[in-house]
């Protein structure tokens, strides 16, 4: 068993967005909770749409609540204690330690950076003090020398807190050398310093292929690869980055009965939570795929509209997409369509948005009989209650509230009608109960032969998931490496790179 050490730390870096820092430090985290240490996630600055509510009713990055699950430990604020939410192509709301505080643009952002740095380095300084490891993760690339001046997420905050950095590389991409070493090199030297080996991540096929190519990155950066971590094949639970959303999801199983059931996923543009969809992708015969032409709507037996950060410009782009015109041919054909928080407000009546959009008051798309207007308080809760006799768990993250006619036949939280449903609640399909129950009504509803497997659970599926990427670090990292780096830091040896460490 490896000996806790008091507030140890490492930043796991990455080339690029998706190179697989999430699943790494969540690997990591595991391993390390595996060998009876007590661990926990951070990750500084955290720029995603798909977020999560803690107990206490705090909105982080949903990718620090399944480190946290990883960790085996109860997600909170300070492990996310900055999340930038963006709303458009220029504008972010600013959360910290779970509140929105602020909507910025990328410039006016800069100014605010010197505060929220000494709050980060606060809520990671606290979390050291109450756990013996925390495993931080990086943001993008740690070589953004355009952003570097005013970083809190990568280097900056590992100069500030004197992190140990491992730097993961994608090597399916390709490229993964020149991403490595050019990572380093563009660093001033102070950040090099702090860069003490690399990771290979996504490998298919004979790692010792890539034997010649390690030893020549060793004896250019003189750093070492500390582990190569093979592909990871089946269903990506818990998916952060819309980069990782493809035009379909998951590793399908084979149907319980004769059957299989299509959900096709509306891919909106400023798409969020889609880690709603997860457990769909993990029941057997459910095939998950996204769409963003009116045809690849046609065979589905369920459409869902998701969350998204913008209901209004989303709504416009549903419409001007074509897919609106489809989803009320399927309403209207008593062909199933769930919406999901955003979604569930787009199948309204009216949006009334003075506050997200400031559209003022634009038609929805009519098949609920509810309306919903905006309010300037964000609903942050996780509300509970039964639907088709089943209890249920879920989460709220909305500024837009619905509200639904009195006469109207409820479904959650939101409503029903006919074949179309709505709820606010993100989470919903992970409670198995229900989540079978509304599938079974689905294949009824489109006459399907579909057959519900009676044994899925999903809280089993992921955690097999978080075992999986523990066992990736365990079996093909250099976890004495590891260990040391966490408990001693940086060796005081490491050569700096041209071109930025001759600056």
């Amino acid at each position: 068993m490896i000996k806790p050490g008091p507030g140890g730390a490492l930043l796991v870096a990455g080339t690029t967005s998706d190179a697989g820092k999430s699943v790494v430090t969540a690997g990591i985290c595991r391993w390390l909770a595996r060998q009876g240490v007590s661990v926990a996630p951070f990750k500084a600055q955290n720029m995603s749409n798909n977020s999560m509510v803690t107990a206490d009713g705090a909105e982080i990055g949903r990718a620090q609540v399944m480190q946290a699950a990883a960790a085996r430990v109860e997600p909170e604020a300070a492990m996310n204690p900055v999340l930038l939410k963006p709303g458009g192509d220029d504008s972010s709301q600013v959360v910290v330690l779970g509140r929105p505080v602020a909507t910025v643009t990328a410039l006016s952002y800069r100014p605010m950076k010197a505060a929220l740095l000494d709050q980060v380095l606060a809520s990671l300084a606290g979390l050291r003090a109450r756990f013996d490891v925390v495993v931080c993760e990086g943001a993008g690339s740690p070589t953004e020398i355009n952003l570097r001046a005013d970083d809190i997420a990568n280097m900056g905050l590992a100069t500030a807190a004197g992190l140990p950095v491992v730097v993961v590389g994608d090597i399916d991409r390709g490229g993964v050398f020149a991403a490595l070493y050019g990572t380093v090199a563009l660093m001033p030297p102070a950040d090099q310093r702090l860069v003490a080996g690399f990771l290979v991540n996504k490998f298919r096929g004979d790692a010792r292929l890539l034997t010649p190519g390690l030893a020549e990155l060793r004896r250019l950066t003189g750093r070492p690869t500390l582990g190569v971590l093979p592909w990871l094949p089946g269903p990506a639970l818990d998916v952060e980055d819309s980069l990782g959303v493809g035009a379909a999801t998951g590793d399908p199983r084979p149907p319980h009965g004769e059957d299989v059931l299509r959900v096709s996923v509306a891919r909106l543009p400023r798409l969020s939570n889609f880690t709603d969809l997860d457990a769909l992708s993990a029941e057997p015969g459910v095939l998950v795929r996204y769409a963003t032409r009116p045809e690849e709507l046609a065979d589905a037996d369920l459409v869902v509209l998701p969350g998204t950060r913008s209901t209004v410009a989303d709504l416009d782009w549903l419409r001007r997409s074509g897919l609106a015109d489809e989803v009320c041919r399927r309403a209207a054909a008593g062909r199933p369509v769930l919406g999901i928080c955003g979604g569930h407000q787009m199948l309204a009546r009216s949006i009334t948005d003075d506050v997200e959009s400031r559209a003022g008051t634009v038609p929805g798309l009519g098949l609920l009989p509810s309306d919903v207007r905006f309010a300037r308080e964000k609903t942050l809760d996780r509300p509970s209650g039964t639907a088709f006799g089943e209890p249920v768990r879920g989460y709220e993250i909305h500024h837009g509230v619905v509200t639904v006619d009195d006469a109207a036949e409820p479904f959650l939280d939101g409503a029903r009608a006919g074949a179309v449903f709505g709820t606010t609640w993100h989470g919903a399909l992970e409670n198995d109960g229900f989540r079978r129950a509304f599938l079974t009504e689905v294949a009824r509803l489109g006459a399907r032969r579909f057959v519900v497997a009676p044994d899925t659970d999903f809280a089993a599926v992921r955690e097999a998931r978080l075992d999986r990427l523990g066992d990736l670090v365990e079996q093909h990292a250099d976890t004495d490496a590891l260990w040391r780096l966490i408990e001693d830091g940086v060796p005081p040896d490491v050569p700096l790179l041209p071109p930025g460490g001759g600056l």
